[in-house]
């Protein structure tokens, strides 16, 4: 069974970092195009990210650029998110999601384009 596991969120005051990790069972990610994504209450579901199979291309929102990085690491079958000056207004579920067609290049991910999606893990800032 193909399946998607987010770790790494959690509470964190203004200012701070979080790493946010996808990591993936029942399936290599080697081949896969991997998105971040979040939500928060109240508002729709944001594509924030997006890395390619081999790394090479990566986008990012306007509103997370500069701030948030997107890595991945094949050989542990797991992509990252590092987050550094988080604001209040990223508190949200954060998603990642797979896909092995999804061509990550400028423009942010689009939920609808992914096949496969973890559960989601809590990031909120606050002071």
């Amino acid at each position: 069974q193909l399946q998607l596991v987010e770790s790494g969120g959690g509470l964190v005051q203004p200012g701070g970092s979080l790493r946010l990790s996808c990591a993936a069972s029942g399936f290599t990610l080697d081949y896969y195009t991997i998105g971040w994504f979040r939500q928060a209450p109240g508002k729709e579901r944001e594509g924030i990210s997006c890395i390619s199979s081999t790394g090479s291309n990566t986008n990012y929102a306007d509103s997370v650029k500069g701030r948030f990085t997107i890595s991945r690491d094949n050989a542990k079958n797991t992509v990252y998110l590092q987050m550094n000056s988080l604001k209040p207004e990223d508190t949200a579920v954060y998603y990642c999601a797979a896909d092995r067609y999804y061509y990550c290049s400028g423009y942010v991910p689009i939920g609808s384009g992914f096949n496969y999606w973890g559960q989601g893990t809590q990031v909120t800032v606050s002071s």
